[in-house]
């Protein structure tokens, strides 16, 4: 018995003396591990030589900006003057041949001799009416061609009415009324632009270049009523 006892002892002894600790056990994982499984990084060698820059952009100024602004206002002032000096040159090519078209009596010739020396508004609008389609000329006084003042002028000169070919000194030489009182042969006068009163709120006039003397309804609220005569 007692020898079997002893060997039991003995047989367990080395059980117990070679139990690894859990320091033990994880040193030995860990080089486990690390003998097989190593991992290694592989960077490509022209990864050295990447730059990292800033997206390009451009962008307008405020000065130019300004420039742009003021060479489109120039060319807008250009091209208007171009536009008006052509019709300049029209209007002077219509005068030219206005003044070849035209042999009658001319204002001059009827202050001097007037053909109707009685005067009434009712027989200055019934002559006035008597041009209805005669064209709108700049400058123009005569059957060949009015304008606006040019129109109320000349009929006023067959009366023997001297008056300026202007709407505003034309609007000056008479007495303002009220619109209501206003007859068909009174002056209708509008900011540079004048013409006949035709009744029922109408204006008998030379328009505006292109067009023709007509009878049309006023426009605007912005007009007096001058009458000549008294």
């Amino acid at each position: 018995m007692t020898l079997a006892g002893g060997l039991v002892t003995t047989m367990a002894i080395p059980a117990y003396a070679f139990a690894p600790t859990e320091d033990q056990h994880s040193a030995t994982a860990t080089t486990q591990l690390t003998e097989s499984g190593a991992q290694s990084v592989q960077v490509a060698a022209q990864a050295a030589t990447v730059s990292v820059a800033r997206d390009g952009f451009t962008a307008t100024t405020p000065e130019e900006l300004a420039a742009a602004a003021a060479a489109a206002a120039a060319a807008v002032v250009a091209a208007e003057a171009v536009a008006a000096e052509e019709r300049r040159q029209a209007a002077a090519a219509a005068m030219t041949t206005y003044a070849a078209s035209y042999t009658g009596p001319s204002t001059a010739d009827f202050l001097a001799a007037p053909a109707y020396p009685s005067f009434d508004l009712a027989s200055v609008y019934g002559v006035a009416l008597q041009y209805e389609g005669v064209p709108y000329v700049y400058g123009g006084a005569t059957p060949a061609g009015f304008d606006c003042s040019g129109f109320v002028m000349y009929v006023y000169a067959q009366f023997g009415i001297s008056l300026p070919h202007s709407s505003t000194g034309q609007g000056a030489a008479g007495t303002q009324i009220p619109v209501s009182e206003a007859q068909p042969g009174d002056l209708v006068i509008m900011d540079g632009h004048d013409g006949f009163y035709a009744g029922n709120g109408n204006i008998l006039h030379a328009p505006y270049e292109g067009a023709s003397v007509r009878v049309q309804p006023i426009w605007t609220s912005s007009y007096t009523i001058v009458r000549l005569g008294i």
